[in-house]
């Protein structure tokens, strides 16, 4: 028989996943490449031969995602597999136009294919779209599982940026775990909050090894999925978060319109700081979609750290990376914070730019007056760093996830943004979980 020779197209996470899931030990199937994007520094990598398998002894190259055209005529590829999120129909469909012009197939993993089964209930958190809220969502639902005396593991989407051998099952109990894993700031976004609430976190490559490892010690597993993709393993109950300040996204963007359209239930947050013309547009597109989908209004409320000394402060405000970058937002959560502070100015910090971030703000144009907080290796860390000591500023706002303060250190004060999900509409979550469980 002869193999069907794949490309899969992704960003060092669900392409992976794609690969042990439909793919692995499949004879009639041969993945020749990956090709990636989004992600510094995965190009030039392969996905070793210990985790391809049989079949694989060299393991399987990956490429950046413009030299796909050369490869499919190069390697004579008959199919390409698309395995990455949080891009734009007309992204998706600009791909596919350049696969099948050049005589391959293009296909689009359907969301069931990719979701393993699990012996335990699974509560997922997905989103639109990156940055809408998701991450506050796992944590009030974490907490909500605690104190019904709940053991709780919470599995996040992939990010196996350094050595994937060892990522392969990857456990995080303590901020130590993150030391010996050597994470990055992308990483550490997701898994501090939990572990400051007293969460475990798994994450890794192979998550059908993950599963098994979670099923060991949790009554529950919530699925707290990166970017907007869908859960990867069977969910119990399917929450999706929406967010009314990109009203309209949740049915043009891929595969958020999936995840919209699969939700048992949609969270709409930020009402508190959208326009409700923008609510009211996200909410009766996710009501002519998907009907039977239960719908919350929610707002995301900010605490900030010392605040009140930030009244009449030039400040710099450092946002969530992802969010501000392929997410798509101009601001975020520190940006609302500095406004209702009373900051007197937000310091554009581009003319400060260094190194790796001076690419950033050229490729990501919608980002101005905030700073991204990159980090995926320790040399976009130290531009990070460079780039906030070169700012004229009083103080700096930070609105990632994590405690910045750990990984850097600069001579201005810096003030930590807080954002948790609180419901202002019922059903709450609350009483949801407790009639699915």
């Amino acid at each position: 028989m002869t193999s069907t020779r794949t490309v899969i197209m992704g960003a060092a996470g669900k392409d992976f996943h794609v690969f042990n899931t439909l793919f692995r030990g499949r004879d009639e199937v041969h993945v020749v490449a990956f090709t990636a994007t989004q992600i510094p520094g995965i190009a030039g990598r392969k996905y070793p031969a210990a985790l391809a398998g049989p079949g694989y002894p060299h393991g399987i190259p990956i490429y950046a995602e413009d030299e796909l055209p050369s490869l499919i005529e190069a390697e004579r590829i008959t199919r390409v597999v698309f395995a990455y999120s949080d891009v734009s129909h007309d992204h998706v469909m600009d791909r596919a136009a350049s696969v099948v012009a050049r005589g391959a197939t293009f296909e689009l993993p359907s969301a069931a294919q990719l979701m393993l089964p699990s012996t335990v209930p699974v509560i997922s958190v997905c989103a639109v779209r990156t940055g809408c809220g998701k991450s506050q969502t796992s944590r009030k639902i974490a907490g909500i599982l605690h104190g019904m005396g709940k053991r709780v593991v919470v599995v996040r989407h992939p990010m196996p940026y350094g050595d994937l051998v060892k990522q392969r099952v990857q456990r995080f109990a303590t901020y130590d775990d993150l030391l010996a894993h050597d994470c990055t700031i992308e990483e550490r976004e997701e898994y501090e909050p939990h572990l400051a609430e007293g969460a475990i976190v798994m994450a890794g490559v192979d998550y059908q090894a993950i599963l098994a490892e979670a099923e060991k010690s949790a009554d529950v597993i919530i699925w707290d999925g990166g970017n907007n993709d869908t859960p990867f393993f069977a969910p119990t109950l399917e929450i999706v978060v929406a967010d009314p300040h990109r009203a309209g996204h949740e049915l043009t963007y891929y595969p958020g319109s999936v995840n919209i359209r699969r939700a048992g239930v949609v969270i709409i947050n930020k009402v508190d700081t959208a326009a409700e013309a923008d609510v009211a547009l996200v909410e009766a597109n996710v009501r002519r979609v998907n009907p039977k989908a239960v719908i919350i209004r929610a707002a995301s409320p900010v605490t900030v750290e010392n605040g009140a000394a930030l009244a009449g402060k030039r400040v710099l405000v450092v946002e969530d990376g992802p969010t501000v970058t392929h997410g798509g937002m101009s601001f975020g959560a520190g940006v609302v914070a500095a406004r209702t502070l009373g900051a007197s100015e937000i310091v554009d910090p581009r003319p400060c730019a260094v190194g790796s971030l001076v690419d950033v703000f050229q490729k990501y144009s919608q980002v101005r007056a905030v700073l991204p907080a990159m980090g995926y290796g320790k040399a976009q860390v130290a531009d990070l760093e460079a780039t906030i000591r070169r700012c004229d500023c009083d103080a700096v706002i930070v609105a990632t996830p994590i405690d910045l303060a750990r990984l850097i250190t600069v001579d201005k004060p810096m003030h930590r943004v807080q954002y948790s999900l609180e419901e202002l509409s019922g059903p709450t979550l609350e009483e949801l979980l407790r009639t699915v469980l």
